[in-house]
């Protein structure tokens, strides 16, 4: 090994190990095992630079699972290529934690400047509070973000495409408690605010963008209350073993009285299974649908369902963000997960996903627009189950490109 590599290698690894932040709490609780299903050893990125870098890492501590009163934070400073932004610089962290006798809690915070001039910064939590009586869950983003649009619907092209500009702020929070084990409600509130909304219809105009002018020029505002049903069988949502399942249902209903320019409601399920095919295997099938309509008014375009704008921006791979959208979005994915090495440093995926957009005016689903890819996974920290995801997807009219995740997808 050059160098080079063990130079790039040590940078990773201390960046992963940097981790081990935090006090240990003497709880009396028993830490949770990562995966039951096997015993062997897992190996990641700071194990990697502890053998390489032994007296320079010597003192970085290793412990059998998160317990609860420990902290890990990994910080991640990256350099990639998506679709909709080109090439990206970043700084992410991802922050997990555990409370006694409840589900691994966590917050990845980023900030991100892109080729095409964009600037984003997001915060989104997921915490557990002890014995998993109540959960937070909060999604904040402050955007600068140019980006075309293409119309509604699935009868659109990229020769289309409507260049836009427009800066967003997003807040969403939700408090959900505990009614049955596993099962939670809640309520919460939600804020989508466009502004400095502009768009370039240089080329021949696309119909579906004329019939909402409300968010393609100036601004919009949607306001409203956030009411949620939440069944949770994950131990770890950054990364869950198989044998859990999700099912989250949101409805959220916009009011001109919380400052929305329209009343309308809005409904999402998104539902996720892991299954393991083979006893003993910690190869996982991954199975997820995520369906979103607006009902009872119309929205903001810029406020439509539409590709990648689920909460972590993961739907859709293979297709660059806002590809399709529409009054209706339904999409399903479908993905194995498994071991390339032994150890568990590193893994791939295969994936297939479809989705579909309801057309402008008789809201029906007219066409469907399937994706597939590959993808290698890369164990960042092995207590927290923190992989590295690069994945390559391809999609119809050539579409196709690379996708980063810190943790899964789904």
């Amino acid at each position: 090994m050059g160098r080079y590599q063990r130079a790039l290698l040590l940078v990773a690894g201390l960046l992963a190990a940097g981790s081990a932040v935090g006090q240990t709490a003497e709880t009396g609780q028993r830490p949770m095992p990562a995966d039951s299903s096997s015993h062997r050893p897992e190996t990641d990125v700071s194990d990697v630079a502890r053998r390489l870098f032994p007296r320079l890492l010597s003192s970085a501590r290793d412990t059998a699972a998160v317990a609860p009163g420990r902290r890990y934070t990994v910080l991640l400073p990256a350099v990639s290529y998506s679709l909709a932004t080109r090439g990206l610089a970043q700084v992410a962290s991802s922050t997990a934690f555990r409370r006694p006798g409840a589900n691994m809690s966590s917050v990845v915070a980023s900030l991100a400047y892109t080729q095409n001039n964009q600037l984003v910064f997001s915060t989104i939590s997921s915490v557990w509070t002890a014995a998993n009586r109540y959960y937070l869950v909060g999604d904040w983003r402050l955007m600068h973000y140019p980006l075309s649009t293409y119309g509604l619907g699935m009868h659109t092209t990229v020769a289309n495409a409507i260049p836009m500009d427009y800066k967003y702020l997003r807040l969403y929070q939700s408090v959900l408690r505990q009614v049955r084990p596993r099962l939670y409600a809640g309520l919460g509130y939600q804020l989508d605010y466009h502004w400095d909304v502009t768009s370039q219809q240089n080329q021949r105009p696309v119909a579906a963008v004329s019939e909402h002018r409300q968010g393609v020029q100036g601004s919009s505002t949607s306001s409203g209350v956030a009411l949620t049903l939440l069944y949770d069988s994950r131990s770890n949502g950054i990364n869950a073993v198989a044998g859990g399942t999700y099912l989250n249902l949101l409805l959220r209903s916009n009011n001109g009285a919380l400052g929305s320019d329209a009343n309308y409601q809005s409904i999402i399920v998104d539902a996720r299974r892991y299954l393991r095919l083979r006893p003993g295997s910690r190869n996982v099938l991954a199975l997820w649908s995520y369906d979103a309509f607006v009902f009872g008014g119309q929205a903001p375009f810029l406020d439509l369902p539409g590709t990648g704008w689920d909460t972590y921006s993961n739907t859709g791979r293979g297709y660059i963000q806002g590809r399709y959208r529409g009054q209706g979005f339904l999409y399903t994915e479908a993905e194995y997960r498994y071991g390339i090495t032994h150890n568990g440093l590193l893994g791939g995926v295969v994936f297939v996903n479809a989705q579909s957009a309801s057309e402008p005016r008789r809201q029906r689903f007219d066409a469907v627009a399937p994706a597939a890819g590959v993808g290698l996974r890369l164990n960042i920290n092995k207590h927290t189950r923190t992989n590295l995801a690069v994945d390559y997807g391809v999609g119809l009219q050539g579409s196709r490109g690379l996708f980063f995740n810190f943790g899964e997808v789904f």
